[in-house]
């Protein structure tokens, strides 16, 4: 995600960010994009390839920060349209409910949840998605996979920070964890 991008005002600069993030929790949405059927059951999970910020390539889920003054389903709805392209169609309801809230931290070893930068709070969403996806920002790749592949033993090595977790969750969440 870009830093550059102005949105309201309300982004800050690096170094403010750096200031902040050592200080206070940031808060932030994720959203498992999935693709349903007719009759509402998931048949596929949507993932992310990109470099996370240690340098490293992993699968992930979208991620991104709330802005101040920002309401979470706008949020939604930027970050999906940010990683996944303006056509993606996100169908979020009015007043988006989590299916968990994830709390990330420097050290590993705290809630599972890890990001090397910051302490964050993340509200988590399982988000069906309609429409033609396609990787932007800075993701390489986007992969729609049935949920016993998103949850297998090869997919899971590639996703890092807690973001398996957070997939089973979702999947459990609306019934179809396999």
């Amino acid at each position: 995600m870009s830093d550059q991008t102005e949105t309201m005002g309300s982004w800050l600069s690096q170094e403010e960010l750096n200031t902040v993030r050592a200080r206070m929790p940031i808060v932030y949405v994720e959203a498992v994009p999935v693709r349903v059927n007719g009759s509402g059951e998931v048949e596929h999970v949507g993932l992310l390839l990109r470099v996370m910020p240690d340098e490293t390539v992993s699968r992930t889920v979208v991620s991104g920060r709330v802005l101040y003054g920002e309401r979470v389903r706008h949020a939604l709805i930027r970050h999906l349209e940010r990683d996944l392209g303006p056509l993606a169609l996100p169908m979020i309801p009015p007043d988006p409910s989590p299916f968990t809230i994830a709390e990330y931290f420097p050290e590993a070893y705290i809630s599972g949840y890890h990001d090397p930068r910051q302490h964050s709070v993340s509200l988590a969403y399982v988000v069906p998605v309609e429409g033609d996806c396609e990787p932007s920002q800075n993701a390489l790749d986007f992969t729609w996979l049935t949920p016993e592949e998103a949850v297998s033993p090869e997919v899971v090595a590639e996703m890092t920070g807690g973001h398996d977790r957070l997939v089973r969750l979702g999947l459990a969440q609306v019934g179809s964890l396999p």
